[in-house]
C-alpha cells in the first residue's frame, strides 16, 4: 500500500503541479508537457530509484496496458476535434500520408535499424514498425496550445491529427507481420495476416467503430430531444464510448485502438460538434489526465543500462530515425499535398511526426510475442529522442513559423 500511495502522490502532484502551468509550458517553454512528465520518472526511477513499477506486478503488462488505455482517451479527444467531414473531404492526402509516406517510413526506420545494429531483418523491420506510427497523443501537445492554433494553419494541424488518429490502429498491420514471419512459416504467416489481420481485427475493427459511434450519437439524440438527459454530459458520453469501444472491440478479437477513432468520428457526425465546444476543452484537460501519467510510467521503465551497453549506435539510430524516418518522404510527396503549400507547412508535418505511447503499446505487445528484448531497448530509445527532441522544437518552430508568415505578409509578428 505504500507504493500505491506514493504512485497515487506521484501520479496527482505531477497533473496538479503542470496543469497549474499548461498554459506557460504550452505558449512559452521550450519544455513541453511529456517531456516534463517523461523526465520525472526518468528522475525517481533510474535516477533516485524511489518508484520501481517491478514491484508492482508484471511491469510490462501494466505499461501496454496503460498505453492502450491512454491511446483511447487521446484518439477520441482527436477525433472529437478534427471539423465535420474533414476526412471525406481531405480523403487524397490522408490516403498518400498512410498509404504512401506511412509504408516508407516502416521500411526506412527498418532498414535503419538492420544496419546500425546486430539485429536480423525481420527483428530490424520489427523494431521498424512499431516506430513507425504518428503518435496522437504527443501530436495533441504539440497542435493544441494557444500559441500553435493562433500561428499554424487548420490544415497544417488536422492534417497532423488525422494521419495520428488513423495510422495507430494500422501500424497493427505492420507491427503483425513480422511478428507473424518470426514465429510461422511465410505461407502460414500471410494466410493469417490476411485473413485474421486485415479482415477480422483491421476491417472488423473499423465495422465495430462505426456501429457502435453511429449507435451511441443516435441514441444520445433520442434521449435530448426526449428529454430523458436531465443534464447532458457529452464529455462523460464520449469517455463511456471510448472504454465501451476499446473493451468491446477486444473482446471482439478486433483492433481497439482503430475502432475507438473510427467511433469517435462516427460519433461526432451524427452529434455535431460546434455547439459543444466549450466541453470540448473539458475533452483535452481529461486527454491531459490520462497521457501524462503514461511519460511518467515510460520513465520509471526505461531501459537505461540496457542503452549504454548497446552504445553510440543505438544514439545514431535515434538521430536518424529523427532525421530520415519521415522529413524526406512528406517533401517526395508534397504535390499531393495542396494542404501544404509553403515550404515550411512541409516542414511542420515531416519534423513533427513523434513517437509516442502507441509505439509503447506496440513496443509491449511485440516483447510479449516474441520475447525479443531488443525490441523494447531499441524502441524506448527511439521514444525517448523524440519525446525531447520534439518536445525542446515545438515552441521555437511555432515561433519561427510566426515570424516567417509575418514576415511574408509584411506585418510584425505576434509575440506569444
Amino acid at each position: 500500500m505504500d507504493t500505491l500511495n506514493a504512485a497515487l502522490v506521484v501520479v496527482g502532484g505531477l497533473v496538479l503541479l503542470l496543469g497549474f502551468f499548461s498554459a506557460y509550458i504550452k505558449n512559452r517553454s521550450v519544455l513541453s508537457l511529456p517531456l516534463l512528465a517523461l523526465l520525472l520518472g526518468l528522475l525517481l526511477g533510474p535516477g533516485l530509484n524511489v518508484l520501481d513499477p517491478a514491484e508492482w506486478g508484471h511491469q510490462e503488462t501494466i505499461l501496454e496496458e496503460a498505453a492502450r488505455l491512454t491511446l483511447a482517451i487521446g484518439l477520441m479527444a482527436v477525433a472529437l476535434r478534427l471539423p465535420r467531414a474533414y476526412l471525406k473531404r481531405h480523403w487524397r492526402a490522408l490516403l498518400v500520408l498512410l498509404g504512401l509516406v506511412m509504408p516508407l517510413m516502416w521500411i526506412a526506420s527498418g532498414l535503419l535499424t538492420y544496419l546500425l545494429l546486430d539485429v536480423p531483418i525481420l527483428l530490424a523491420l520489427l523494431i521498424g514498425a512499431v516506430i513507425t506510427p504518428t503518435d496522437p497523443v504527443v501530436a495533441s501537445s504539440l497542435v493544441s496550445g494557444e500559441a500553435a492554433k493562433d500561428t499554424l494553419p487548420d490544415d497544417d494541424r488536422h492534417l497532423l491529427s488525422a494521419e495520428s488518429g488513423i495510422n495507430d490502429g494500422l501500424a497493427y498491420l505492420l507491427v503483425l507481420l513480422p511478428i507473424l514471419l518470426l514465429l510461422n512459416s511465410t505461407g502460414t504467416a500471410l494466410e493469417h495476416w490476411l485473413s485474421m489481420t486485415l479482415v477480422r481485427e483491421i476491417i472488423g475493427g473499423v465495422m465495430v467503430g462505426i456501429a457502435a459511434g453511429y449507435g451511441a450519437g443516435r441514441l444520445l439524440e433520442w434521449c435530448e430531444h426526449r428529454r430523458l438527459i436531465e443534464q447532458p454530459s457529452f464529455l462523460s458520453t464520449t469517455i463511456a464510448l471510448a472504454l465501451l469501444v476499446l473493451g468491446g472491440a477486444k473482446l471482439l478479437g478486433t483492433n481497439g485502438v482503430l475502432a475507438v477513432f473510427v467511433a469517435g468520428i462516427a460519433f461526432d457526425q451524427v452529434v455535431g460538434g460546434g455547439e459543444r465546444a466549450q466541453e470540448h476543452k473539458v475533452q483535452e484537460s481529461v486527454n491531459q489526465f490520462f497521457s501524462l501519467p503514461i511519460f511518467t510510467l515510460f520513465g520509471l521503465m526505461a531501459p537505461v543500462q540496457e542503452w549504454l551497453d548497446l552504445g553510440w549506435p543505438l544514439l545514431v539510430l535515434g538521430l536518424g530515425v529523427l532525421l530520415f524516418r519521415r522529413l524526406p518522404f512528406v517533401f517526395l510527396a508534397r504535390r499531393a499535398l495542396p494542404q501544404l503549400p509553403r515550404r515550411r507547412d512541409l516542414l511542420f508535418l515531416g519534423w513533427f511526426g513523434p513517437v509516442g505511447v502507441s509505439a509503447m503499446f506496440y513496443a509491449m505487445l511485440a516483447l510479449r510475442k516474441t520475447q525479443e528484448p531488443v525490441v523494447w531497448v531499441v524502441s524506448s530509445l527511439v521514444i525517448l529522442a523524440s519525446i525531447v527532441a520534439h518536445g525542446l522544437s515545438a515552441t521555437p518552430f511555432v515561433k519561427w513559423y510566426g515570424r516567417q508568415t509575418a514576415a511574408q505578409e509584411g506585418v510584425q509578428s505576434p509575440r506569444h
